[in-house]
């Protein structure tokens, strides 16, 4: 598990929320947690898709000469109308974080892959944490466990996703919503619907397990892995919760289950 896809749960956060994204999620320290793998963006996986969006989204529609809202731009103009939407919703501390180019293209992407085993750095909306992840030790050789002391580096992320109304997280989803769902079909999904897939990647993140502590880790050549099988089999944004600390992961979970209850509204 590569400590570096720290940044796409906040990522999903930034998606869920269109600016659900802070999260997930952008570590890059030098002692990663994962066995290295091609950094490419992992293909969409070919499933059927429903007819009708099993959630639909009314997006925010602009009306002339009321409020502030004006037109979305185009999906390859919209990087500084869409930080700045983020900015406003997370606070002037995920500024520094955001990707410089293609940000609605990234997150959609990020949220689409957190489910699976690795996200590609390229294709992350958000930058990374710092400091090195951190490992307890009795000695050279081990054993090894995820140390406590690594889960305060997550704290000014936590806070700035978990500060955020949900409310206003979800209006800025929904005013972005026309360009997500058009990204999600040059992604690969031109039958699918991007808030179907939001609401499933929630519901899996929210099923992460917590283990008792200490976490063991082992080091069977650089890198570190879970030791128990189970927990290696995690996807990316599984393990991320893990590495942040049931602390931190009980708050995340608490937002991304008042994000789903705003947006998981069923059409039947």
């Amino acid at each position: 598990m590569d400590d570096t896809e720290i940044k796409w749960l906040i990522a999903l956060l930034i998606v869920a929320a269109a600016a659900v994204a802070a999260w997930f999620f952008w570590d890059g320290t030098k002692t990663p947690v994962v066995a290295p793998a091609p950094v490419e963006q992992q293909a969409p996986v070919a499933e059927p898709q429903p007819a009708e969006p099993l959630h639909p989204v009314e997006p925010l529609e602009v009306t002339p000469g009321e409020g502030e809202l004006v037109e979305l731009p185009p999906l390859e103009e919209s990087d500084t109308y869409f930080a700045l939407a983020l900015i406003d919703v997370f606070g002037p501390g995920l500024e520094t974080l955001l990707a410089d180019e293609a940000l609605i293209d990234k997150t959609v992407a990020t949220v689409d892959n957190l489910t699976r085993s690795r996200i590609a750095e390229k294709i992350r909306p958000l930058g990374r944490l710092s400091g090195n992840f951190v490992v307890s030790t009795a000695g050279d050789n081990g054993p090894f466990y995820l140390s406590p002391d690594n889960y305060d580096r997550y704290k000014p992320l936590v806070n700035i996703v978990t500060d955020a109304d949900p409310d206003e997280v979800v209006a800025t989803y929904r005013r972005f919503y026309p360009l997500f769902q058009e990204a999600f079909a040059q992604l690969g999904y031109p039958d699918g619907y991007f808030n179907d897939r939001v609401v499933a990647v929630i519901d899996h993140l929210l099923a992460t397990p917590q283990p008792q502590e200490p976490i063991r880790l082992v080091q069977p050549h650089v890198l570190y892995e879970f030791a128990d099988p189970e927990l290696e089999a995690l996807s990316s944004g599984q393990k991320l919760l893990l590495r942040m600390g049931p602390d931190h992961a009980a708050r995340i979970k608490g937002l991304l289950k008042e994000i789903r209850t705003r947006i998981a509204q069923s059409a039947r």
